[in-house]
């Protein structure tokens, strides 16, 4: 809202690369006192802290990790088979280039930033978001240790699907799928999280009123509306999610 995009002109006009690649103003803002920081030698959750005091999300955020890592595509071109940054996969190619996976860089290196596995332990529910299964919830779950926290943890574990009647809501999340093999479905989605039962993630999974009659082997499943529309269908979908439990 109110977004203006002076220095991705002024960028463009200097012929700065890349080119393909631009963010609004007040993204630029942000990522200026993110990395100022993090060149200073301040860890990402202080970062993140920093942030969220000039934001206000009303809820206390933390990284997954402090340390690096980075989500990379395993492609094949006229150049041959190589790995390339996500968002370079995602914003250039807008995900149309043969992908064979994608690699989280840093991962088996990486450690759970303070707090994140005494927020699970304490947790009386963990909410898995409908976020990209592929390249945005499977990259926190790499990092040692978190995905053992929350399959093995004494909350409930409830997932939102992310894909409403065959199709994601947003983004690209049925081209994410396809790289894996994984139907673009709700019922896709909550197989590859899995039920705890079978060493998966999930005891319950929200899906949207279009996709009742799902079914995910040892998983309540429950069809409420998912579409986030204000902030009120908003808290409904998240009533929903603390009542299956």
């Amino acid at each position: 809202m109110g977004e203006s995009w002076t220095v991705k002109q002024e960028l463009a006009a200097y012929g700065a690369q890349p080119t393909w690649f631009g963010l609004g103003d007040k993204d630029i803002a942000t990522h200026l006192v993110r990395s100022t920081m993090l060149t200073g030698g301040y860890p990402l959750s202080a970062v993140t802290e920093a942030l969220s005091s000039r934001w206000q999300p009303g809820v206390r955020l933390l990284p997954a990790t402090d340390d690096r890592l980075e989500t990379h595509a395993v492609v094949e071109d006229d150049q041959g088979q190589r790995a390339i940054h996500f968002q370079e996969w995602w914003v250039r190619y807008r995900a149309e280039i043969l992908t064979h996976r994608f690699v989280f860089v840093g991962a088996e290196a990486a450690k759970p930033a303070p707090g994140v596995l005494d927020a699970i332990g304490a947790a009386d529910l963990v909410l898995v978001a409908p976020s990209n299964p592929v390249v945005s919830v499977a990259p926190v779950l790499a990092v040692p240790g978190l995905r053992e926290a929350v399959a093995d943890g004494p909350a409930p574990v409830v997932g939102v699907a992310p894909i409403i009647g065959g199709a994601p809501v947003r983004g690209m999340a049925d081209r994410c799928l396809d790289v894996l093999g994984v139907e673009c479905s709700a019922a896709g989605v909550g197989r590859l999280y899995g039920g705890r039962a079978d060493g998966g993630l999930l005891d319950g999974w929200l899906v949207a009123e279009e996709d009742a009659g799902t079914v995910v082997p040892d998983v309540t499943v429950r069809a409420v509306p998912l579409l986030m529309t204000d902030e009120a269908a908003t808290a409904a979908m998240v009533r929903a999610a603390v009542e299956l439990t």
